[in-house]
């Protein structure tokens, strides 16, 4: 065979590859099927186990539906802003998003019983009450006409979210006076009632702002997503308390329009696996949380609990910001609380 004629015939198997490559998909039917690509961000920053396992979610679909519904993603604030996600999910600039919910306080108010709630429900009772207790469904009636839903699979982690990493040492009520503090959700208003200047700053700004001297403490997240985060290098002291945000859930947020035009198949596919690795998440920060504590003090950090007159003081006034709360707004707030609330009790009944 000459090398003119070798030539052609490399080139033709070329063009033949390209030509396959460029035709749809086939069903074992003979159809063709529709690809579906889809944008999805978290919340934080690359080294977030949130964003880890946001990542991890999207690859596993992309690979169980066979590319049929391809979810790109993307790390915190390279589409949007932080704490944006939501409004573009419902704008379908993103199609899924994994936030937490009480970065929508502006739209909801409601939102903060939800996530990272002084006094609220701890991490196991809140991700059953979400998935199974009406939650999920409650979330969807708040939000209303926005063009956005979310579903059972909830992450609300244990250990319970670090009370602060500090500069300062909290040893009474009295050192929350004053205390420049990042503090999201309710929890912010509320410290600000007992003292604190609180302010909202994003998780991937934090290391930057207790270096600058723009914080004197902050809360984010439990140890183990923490420490992966070096914070044990810009404040001395970690104080821990259930009272203050005994969970910290995020959940999943997809545009109603691009979800309704999925196939059945894909809708069970996509609930399967949000459901299976919210719960690898939650699974994954309990085992590293209880590792992280040593690693903090190894690092030289002060590990304490937070003292029993700052964790009195804070409940007293969550009792009574929520009570004020429940009567000046809308239905779904006082119904949000009540269901959370009785959910609680029988909760702590069968403990």
């Amino acid at each position: 065979m000459s090398t003119r004629t070798r030539l052609l015939g490399m080139l033709f198997v070329s063009i033949l590859a390209a030509v396959l490559l460029a035709v749809p998909a086939m069903s074992s039917a003979g159809d063709t099927v529709k690809k579906i690509v889809w944008k999805s961000s978290g919340h934080g920053p690359a080294s977030d186990p949130s964003q880890i396992y946001h990542d991890k979610l999207c690859n596993a679909i992309t690979e169980a539906t066979g590319g049929r519904l391809t979810v790109k993603p993307f790390v915190g604030g390279s589409i949007v802003p932080a704490y944006k996600e939501l409004d573009a999910v419902d704008q379908n600039v993103l199609q899924l998003a994994y936030t937490c919910p009480m970065y929508n306080l502006d739209k909801w108010p409601a939102a903060g019983l939800i996530s990272s709630r002084p006094g609220g429900l701890p991490g196991e009772a809140l991700r059953t009450w979400f998935n199974y207790g009406g939650g999920a469904d409650l979330m969807n009636k708040m939000m209303g006409d926005y063009n956005v839903m979310t579903f059972p699979g909830a992450l609300s982690p244990l250990p319970e979210e670090v009370f602060f990493h500090s500069k300062v040492k909290l040893d009474s009520l009295k050192d929350i006076k004053g205390l420049k503090a990042r503090c999201m959700g309710d929890g912010g208003e509320i410290l600000k009632r007992m003292g604190a200047a609180t302010v909202i700053i994003p998780g991937g700004e934090l290391y930057e702002a207790m270096q600058r001297g723009t914080i004197d403490a902050f809360e984010y997240s439990t140890l183990a997503s923490n420490w992966n985060m070096h914070f044990n290098e810009v404040a001395p002291y970690v104080y821990l308390s259930p009272t203050r945000a005994p969970s910290d859930p995020q959940v999943f947020f997809v545009n109603k329009t691009a979800w309704n035009a999925l196939p059945a198949d894909i809708k069970v596919i996509v609930q399967g696996l949000i459901d299976k690795w919210t719960q690898a998440q939650h699974e994954y920060l309990v085992f590293e949380s209880v590792k992280a504590v040593d690693k903090f003090r190894a690092a030289g950090n002060q590990v304490f609990k937070v003292p029993k007159d700052i964790e009195e003081a804070l409940t007293a006034a969550a009792d009574e910001f929520y009570a004020e709360k429940s009567k000046t707004e809308s239905p779904i707030f006082a119904e949000i609380y009540n269901s959370m609330k009785e959910f609680g009790k029988a909760y702590t009944a069968i403990k």
